[in-house]
C-alpha cells in the first residue's frame, strides 16, 4: 500500500527523478495558474458575470476578509501569499477524488516546503514594515536570555505547521485505503467525503495559522503607525464620556 506520492517513482536518472509528489503538486500548479487566467482574462464590472468570476469573487472577498479580522490591517499585502496558500492546499486535498490521485500534502517534503515558505515569510514581512532592528529585537524580549527560546519557538512552530498538516492528510489516505480492502463499497466513499471534509479544514488552519504568526510579525509596527485598534478607542471614548 503506498502512502506516500513520494514512494511512487515516475523516472529516474542517476541521482536526478521525477516521483509522484513532484508530479502531482506540477499538475495543481498547473490547474490553478490554467484556471486563474481563463477566468482573469474575461473579468466583466456588470452585473451579469459568469459563474467562474463569481466563484473568484466569492473567494477573494472571503480570504481578504479573514486576513483583515485576523491582522487588523489592509489584506492586500498579504493575500497573494496566504491565499496561495490556502488554494494549493485546498486544491490538493480536493482532488483526492481524482482515482489514482495521491494529494502532494500526503508528502512530508511538501508540507516542509510550505511550512519552510511561512518561516521565512514571517521575518520577512515584520523586517518590511518594523525595520531590522526594531524586529530583531522581539527575539531578546523581555531579556536577552530570552534568545535562545525564542529562537526554538520559530523553528518548533514550523516543525508543527509540516507535521500537522502531513499527519492529517496521509492518516486519512491510509484509513480510506484500509477500508476499501476491508468494508463495502458504499462505507469507503462516506469517508472519503469526510477526509475531503478534513483536507479542506487543513487548508483553512493552515493558512490562518500562517497569517497569525504575520500578523504578529507587523501588529506592532502597525499599531505604532495607526495608533490602537477601533475597539479599543471607542472603549476609550466611553470612558471619557463617563468620567
Amino acid at each position: 500500500m503506498t502512502i506516500s506520492p513520494d514512494n511512487i517513482v515516475l523516472w529516474s536518472w542517476g541521482p536526478v527523478s521525477l516521483n509522484g509528489t513532484l508530479l502531482y503538486s506540477w499538475i495543481v500548479m498547473l490547474l490553478l495558474v490554467g484556471g486563474s487566467w481563463l477566468i482573469t482574462h474575461r473579468l466583466s464590472s456588470s452585473t451579469d458575470i459568469s459563474r467562474w468570476q463569481n466563484l473568484l469573487e466569492v473567494l477573494i472577498i472571503g480570504m481578504r476578509d479573514q486576513i483583515q479580522e485576523i491582522s487588523r490591517q489592509k489584506p492586500g499585502r498579504y493575500l497573494p501569499f496566504v491565499g496561495t496558500l490556502f488554494l494549493f492546499i485546498g486544491t490538493s486535498n480536493l482532488f483526492t477524488i481524482v482515482p489514482g490521485f495521491m494529494p502532494a500534502t500526503g508528502s512530508l517534503s511538501t508540507t516542509t516546503a510550505l511550512a519552510i515558505c511561512v518561516f521565512l515569510a514571517v521575518p520577512l514581512y515584520g523586517i518590511t514594515y518594523e525595520g531590522p532592528l526594531h524586529y530583531l529585537k522581539h527575539y531578546i524580549r523581555p531579556t536577552i536570555l530570552m534568545l535562545p527560546f525564542n529562537i526554538i519557538g520559530e523553528i518548533s512552530r514550523t516543525v508543527a505547521l509540516a507535521v500537522r498538516l502531513y499527519g492529517n492528510i496521509m492518516s486519512g489516505t491510509v484509513i480510506v485505503a484500509i477500508l476499501i480492502s476491508l468494508t463495502p463499497f458504499f462505507f469507503p466513499i462516506v469517508m472519503q467525503l469526510l477526509g475531503l471534509l478534513t483536507g479542506m479544514i487543513q487548508a483553512y488552519i493552515f493558512a490562518i495559522l500562517a497569517m497569525v504568526y504575520i500578523a504578529s510579525a507587523t501588529s506592532a509596527h502597525h499599531q505604532e503607525a495607526n495608533g490602537p485598534p477601533e475597539d479599543e478607542l471607542a472603549t476609550s471614548n466611553e470612558t471619557q464620556e463617563r468620567s
